[in-house]
């Protein structure tokens, strides 16, 4: 669990943490080792803002609303493992964030280049998208933003494009998440290759990455196309004024710059394209006639020289000409050769898709981590030593969001010394992306207090990786796909020996609450600006229709429930059971209290209380328990609820373990509950099954509704005359072991009577093994085929059959 500290739980929030809950608590009582841990993922804009608007310091404000929300998920009764809380604005956690840096950086992955930017005019400052409204202007000083080339910092997440695109198909179903992981990565096919520009044969000492599909195709390379919205016709290049007086917009334009690509040492010049656009996010290719049509046109068409080098075999078979060493070669063995030459050479040929982009991780803010750089005139950028770690942000008492990073206003903290050369230098003023902070957090978590490195190799390869991840659909590409390459670069730094972070996905559904809004202006109403006494809901002023439609909670749109008034009005374990039952965790649940599962649940709590109610007042009487009292029809009943209680262990336990069918978990308990409610009174008394089914069905409970079920234990525990004493009655429920199928159940004959239905009238039995009982389909054929079958259902059109096998019951309804 890693949220943002906003400062109030919502509902989406209450959700997944009960469905954490349950399945730790669940996990912890079939004696596994559980870490269910919570953290703050607590840097970002939000807090700066409230710094801007409201003169509050963002670490205050963070702190602040830390402290709310604990105090929020303690009043819901979670069981976080709260002795590794972490919180990434803190020293002791973004120390290590620097430190994952610095390896990054040293490994080459770890870069600087112009890049576009949201900038406004009037305030002279960035802002990030979500401060940019509908109309293109800013959130403060209402300027129209422009775009504008700054020096930004970049991850290259796209060297780890094929590992992490291949390595998904080791993972188990992640409901649709690996594709969509599959499809933001893309196919990779094709590389970047490094070039160094030349002018009138100097070099410039600009170097331009650019993309092909054709790697092994790359001595017959023409040129370079760059787009015309490319940075080095619009930000700071030196080359700019010369790109920008060589281009004609809609024609293609060959410029008097030229590209040695650093892997073959060929020189070719550099196009700008008459296109607007390229393939998804490429903005640089090169142009191989051999390969493409529309290469070969350009190249025709501009007088371009190039050599021809694909040659097709008699047999079809596809081989390389004209290309040095790589001559003779297929084409297939020429793409592995060629981009592990130029992976060792350090000029690219890591193959990637044409959608993924390196990883923009600067942010000119203040409330973030610092970037651990520092610029030194002679020395260039230099990483800040790892013993001088972490590089904390300075205290800043004013917030104006105006003009440069805050960080630039402090020249004591700025300034500094170079640490190779001792000569004055300046720290870096751009603060990282919190999607850095939270892309290692689950491996701070095996080793949250460890002050000498991010965290012990011994217990991240104990713990790693996460066997179960919780999630909204929201996180399922940007924050996996960043804590993937993490992961991926850490396991190849040999810091820990899983690849995969993650390996099973439950991906929770929002809750849903209706909202009403204007038709002429689409203005949300609130509930106290609504008619609802009529057929149809109407502006309580204006009488005018509502638009009524089911959206994720917000407070901007009036239809947020709060989890604190719930909790007052509910009680926790009824809004816990509620969230549980009303949907499969995938599923989004339409909250709607009056009609919908509450009433259910909060039912089911009070069945539970009168049975045990009637277990104690039975057993306080003054007959002893005696089983040997209960007559044939009373021991066969009893073995009846001794049959259904192994059923429901067996598949709640399945429901748990497989699905997280919580929903239908509760449905099995419920069913249980009914079969107990209706047992004879002297099986209450005297039965041991009815004892131990009751207990079974407390402990089943207690995940997902802890404080109902400790209470229904204590009173258990306080039955006299135990008939069952395997269950550590002194103990609370929740230290309970979760009940096992018993051995004599599973030992149980394989052939059961199957009780045939005939438009709900009973027709006979059909003997059948128990494990096809459970098969709807093989149960219809088994009985078409069985003597009663082919009597009373042969040549009759059968609408439906409904199988219940628990009853060992199956009802055909046929026409008459």
């Amino acid at each position: 669990m890693f949220p943002y500290p906003s400062g109030k739980l919502h509902m989406g929030h209450v959700r997944v943490y009960t469905i954490s809950d349950t399945i730790a608590r669940f996990q912890k009582m079939r004696g596994m080792q559980v870490i269910n841990p919570m953290g703050w993922d607590a840097f970002g804009l939000p807090a700066e803002n409230a710094a801007i608007e409201h003169g509050l310091h963002p670490a205050n404000w963070t702190q602040s609303n830390i402290k709310h929300m604990r105090e929020q998920l303690d009043a819901l009764g979670l069981s976080f493992s709260w002795e590794r809380e972490i919180t990434t604005c803190l020293p002791e956690y973004y120390k290590w964030t620097q430190y994952l840096f610095i390896k990054l950086f040293e490994a080459g992955l770890v870069y600087q280049k112009e890049a576009m930017v949201n900038w406004d005019p009037v305030d002279q400052t960035v802002l990030a998208n979500e401060q940019v409204d509908e109309n293109g202007c800013s959130w403060r000083s209402g300027a129209k933003v422009e775009q504008k080339y700054l020096r930004q910092w970049f991850i290259k997440t796209t060297v780890y494009a094929k590992a992490m695109l291949d390595s998904l198909s080791e993972l188990p179903e992640w409901y649709g998440i690996k594709e969509m992981q599959a499809n933001w990565i893309g196919d990779c096919v094709g590389c970047y290759l490094d070039f160094m520009l030349k002018v009138n044969g100097k070099e410039t000492g600009e170097k331009l990455a650019a993309y092909t599909y054709t790697p092994e195709a790359i001595y017959g390379a023409s040129h370079l196309y760059v787009l015309p919205d490319h940075r080095l016709l619009h930000g700071n290049s030196s080359l700019k004024a010369m790109f920008q007086s060589e281009f004609i917009p809609g024609k293609d334009c060959l410029t008097s710059v030229t590209a040695v690509n650093l892997l073959t040492k060929q020189e070719v010049p550099i196009v700008i394209s008459a296109k607007s656009d390229f393939e998804n996010y490429i903005d640089t290719k090169i142009g191989i006639p051999s390969t493409n049509p529309e290469d070969a046109a350009v190249a025709h068409n501009l007088g371009l020289s190039f050599s021809e080098v694909i040659e097709t075999l008699p047999d079809g078979l596809e081989t390389i000409v004209n290309s040095g060493e790589f001559t003779g070669m297929t084409r297939q063995e020429a793409l592995k050769a060629l981009t592990q030459q130029a992976r060792n050479k350090g000029v690219g040929g890591n193959l990637t898709s044409d959608k993924l982009r390196d990883w923009l991780i600067s942010r000119q803010r203040y409330w973030g981590t610092p970037i651990p750089i520092i610029h030194c005139q002679t020395c260039g950028t230099v990483p800040v030593p790892y013993e001088d770690l972490p590089v904390e942000l300075p205290n800043i008492t004013s917030f104006t969001g105006k003009g440069a990073s805050p960080l630039e206003t402090v020249p004591e903290w700025m300034n500094c010394s170079c640490p190779r050369c001792k000569g004055p230098a300046k720290r870096e003023t751009d603060t990282m992306d919190t999607f850095v902070d939270s892309s290692w957090y689950y491996l701070r978590y095996t080793d949250p207090h460890n002050s000498d490195r991010p965290f012990n190799k011994a217990l991240v390869d104990y713990w790693m990786p996460v066997d179960l991840y919780i999630g909204g659909k929201e996180h399922a590409v940007m924050h996996l796909y960043y804590a993937r390459f993490l992961s991926h670069f850490c396991y190849n730094q040999k810091m820990t020996k899983h690849k995969e972070p993650f390996y099973k996905l439950l991906v929770q559904g929002l809750i849903k609450s209706q909202t009403y809004k204007l038709t002429t202006t689409s203005q949300y109403l609130k509930r106290e600006e609504i008619d609802l006494t009529g057929t149809e809901p109407v502006h309580i002023k204006t009488k005018e229709k509502l638009q009524v439609t089911w959206e994720k909670m917000s407070k901007s749109k009036h239809n947020g429930i709060d989890p604190e008034e719930l909790v007052e009005q509910y009680g926790i374990d009824t809004m816990r059971l509620y969230i549980l039952f009303a949907a499969p965790p995938e599923q989004d649940i339409l909250w709607d209290a009056k009609t919908d599962a509450v009433p259910g649940v909060r039912r089911w709590q009070s069945r539970l209380w009168s049975l045990t109610t009637k277990l104690i007042e039975a057993r306080t009487s003054s007959t002893v328990p005696n089983p040997q009292l209960l007559n044939e029809k009373e021991k066969a009943e009893a073995k009846k609820i001794w049959e259904q209680k192994n059923l429901v262990v067996s598949e709640v336990t399945n429901y748990f373990t497989k699905d997280y069918l919580f929903n239908a978990a509760i449905s099995r308990l419920m069913g249980l509950t009914n079969v107990l409610s209706q047992a004879s009174q002297p099986l209450i008394l005297h039965s041991a099954e009815f004892e131990d089914a009751l207990a079974t069905l407390c402990i089943m409970v207690a995940p997902m509704a802890p404080h109902i079920a400790s209470e229904l234990w204590k009173g258990l525990a306080h039955v006299q005359n135990k008939l069952c004493t395997y269950h550590k009655w002194d103990d609370d429920v929740l230290h309970q072991s979760w009940p096992k199928v018993d051995p004599e159940y599973l030992q149980q004959p394989d052939i059961i009577e199957m009780s045939v239905l005939i438009n709900n009238k009973a027709c006979g039995k059909v003997s059948m093994p128990r494990q096809v009982a459970r098969n709807a389909e093989e149960v219809h054929e088994l009985i078409l085929q069985s003597e009663l079958g082919i009597k009373h259902l042969q040549g009759r059109p059968i609408k439906k059959a409904f199988l219940s096998p628990r009853t060992a019951l199956i009802n055909f309804l046929v026409q008459e």
